[in-house]
């Protein structure tokens, strides 16, 4: 594999320009997914718009003939929105909890420094797993959104009809998307009941699910569809048709009643999640036996090369942070989760962030490899974390409100740091492409991290402010499910019974 630009040739990266304009796409990026996962309980990847912005403004507005810049600008932008999609998640559960008069609402350092931990372990645990996962598998794992970053920023350099495409494409999404969502004209999600199976068929019309869907290719794109078919036409009405007048969790209605007042929907948030979430967390664990003899080897030459300077005699597209400074930044950031008193998480919680955080990081950097980061299933892991944590720290004692905090402090760094992971894979995709630095790179995804956690306290807080979580407006509906985790734990009220459904569900698949 030959590289855009040659190893041997150098060309600005870490400018001032790119510095600028990645950290405000940073902010703005963090903003926008924020809201979008508190209104519709998922985020979509910012790397492509970041990458369209960046060449528009470098390529064709400043006139500036460097794709590396560019590319740079999008590594730094598209770390906010990833560090958003980890928070907003888990961290709303605190402000839920703050209504419900059980605490106080967590102050904006506490959010900051949740952030910013989750950020940069997230980035650390990915630089070592590089070699491994985007050298050696350039030819196995697609990752979709760097490719297609890659061929966005390419499309500019060669300029006509590519870049053309590229800009068409973009006003033709904005377009509908003012259509449906504006002046609404069309709707956004056509949905049809069928009620013979006591389910619905639902589908969103929107242009960004056909172009992640057109850079997966079929085949992803039908493991997706046919783990709708079974959540929806398998799952759904059995639990339906079988359940009948049976009142299961949550206990306080049948489900034939929860059916007929609030539909297919409700079943799937009360019943189907809990599937995913076992299933989840048992195809990670499958994912990761997987990859252990790859991952061993990766960690094994990576120390090997610790002694003396890592990067010497190595090209420039093959040089990546020292391992040392790897090692001492985990340690630092594990010392400084456990001894900050703003950051509710005990010496225990600081020990499962650092084994489930390389865990879902492994997971999350291959799984964005197969389906995109828009795919990827943070909240699934934040779920298997919860799950295994709140158990952890109620066996040990640690009950009560000061349990339930630090459940989502651990919870919230884990979410962040396998959104981060992801992020910092597809960046470094897009980066193998075309030619770029990574050590430069990595240092551009840290950049990212300290200027959205920074920021995004301030997101979380301006939302709440305006509608206030558990609203119409913000529903948070992944927050309501963490929230529902931790507490039926801490109650002794959770149904196992779903979670090893998928579980051995998982099992069968693979």
């Amino acid at each position: 594999f030959k590289p855009y630009i040659p190893a041997d040739k150098i060309t600005p990266e870490f400018t001032v320009t790119s510095v600028i304009m990645g950290m405000l796409l940073a902010v703005v990026f963090g903003a926008a997914n924020a809201y979008l996962g508190l209104r519709v309980g998922m985020t979509v990847s910012a790397s492509i718009p970041a990458a369209v912005i960046s060449m528009g403004v470098i390529r064709v507005i400043m006139k500036k003939d460097s794709i590396l810049e560019s590319n740079m600008v999008q590594t730094i932008g598209s770390a906010g929105e990833s560090l958003a999609a980890g928070a907003i998640f888990t961290l709303p559960v605190l402000f839920l909890w703050a209504k419900d008069g059980i605490m106080d609402s967590p102050s904006l350092l506490t959010i900051m420094l949740i952030s910013l931990c989750g950020g940069i372990l997230g980035v650390l645990f990915m630089v070592p797993l590089r070699n491994a996962l985007i050298v050696k598998e350039h030819g196995t794992l697609p990752y979709p959104e760097g490719t297609a970053c890659a061929e966005v920023l390419l499309a500019g350099e060669e300029g006509g009809a590519s870049a053309k495409s590229v800009f068409a494409g973009m006003g033709f999404a904005a377009l509908f998307k003012f259509i449906t969502d504006g002046i609404k004209v069309i709707p956004g999600v056509i949905t049809a009941p069928i009620k013979s199976l006591k389910t619905e068929l639902s589908a969103e019309v929107y242009p960004a699910l056909l172009g992640v869907g057109y850079i997966c290719g079929p085949k992803i794109a039908s493991y997706m569809f046919a783990g709708g078919i079974l959540g929806w036409f398998v799952l759904i009405p059995a639990i339906v048709t079988f359940g009948g007048s049976t009142i299961l969790y949550p206990g306080t209605i049948s489900i034939a009643d929860l059916y007929a007042t609030k539909g297919a929907s409700a079943i799937w948030s009360n019943y189907i999640k809990y599937i995913g979430a076992g299933a989840v967390a048992t195809g990670g664990i499958i994912s990761l036996i997987k990859s252990l003899p790859l991952i061993v080897k990766t960690f094994s030459d990576a120390i090997k090369g610790m002694k003396g300077d890592k990067n010497t005699g190595k090209l420039r597209t093959e040089q990546d942070i020292d391992m040392k400074a790897i090692a001492i930044g985990i340690v630092v950031v594990t010392i400084a989760i456990w001894l900050i008193p703003d950051i509710p998480v005990t010496i225990l919680g600081a020990i499962l962030i650092v084994i489930f955080g390389f865990f879902f990081a492994t997971v999350s950097s291959r799984m964005v490899g197969i389906v995109g980061s828009s795919n990827n299933p943070v909240s699934g892991m934040a779920i298997a974390t919860l799950l295994f944590a709140t158990l952890c720290l109620k066996v040990t004692g640690d009950v009560g409100v000061h349990g339930m905090k630090g459940a989502i402090g651990i919870g919230s760094v884990i979410c962040i740091i396998a959104a981060m992971a992801g992020d910092t894979s597809q960046d470094l995709k897009t980066g193998y492409i075309l030619g770029a630095t990574p050590k430069k790179q990595q240092m551009g995804e840290m950049l990212g991290v300290v200027v959205s956690g920074l920021a995004i306290g301030g997101v979380l807080y301006l939302l709440d402010a305006a509608w206030g979580y558990g609203t119409a407006e913000i529903p948070a509906p992944q927050a309501q499910l963490m929230k529902m985790i931790v507490e039926g734990i801490m109650g002794g009220n959770l149904p196992w019974g779903l979670v090893f459904v998928g579980v051995f569900l998982a099992i069968c698949l693979e």
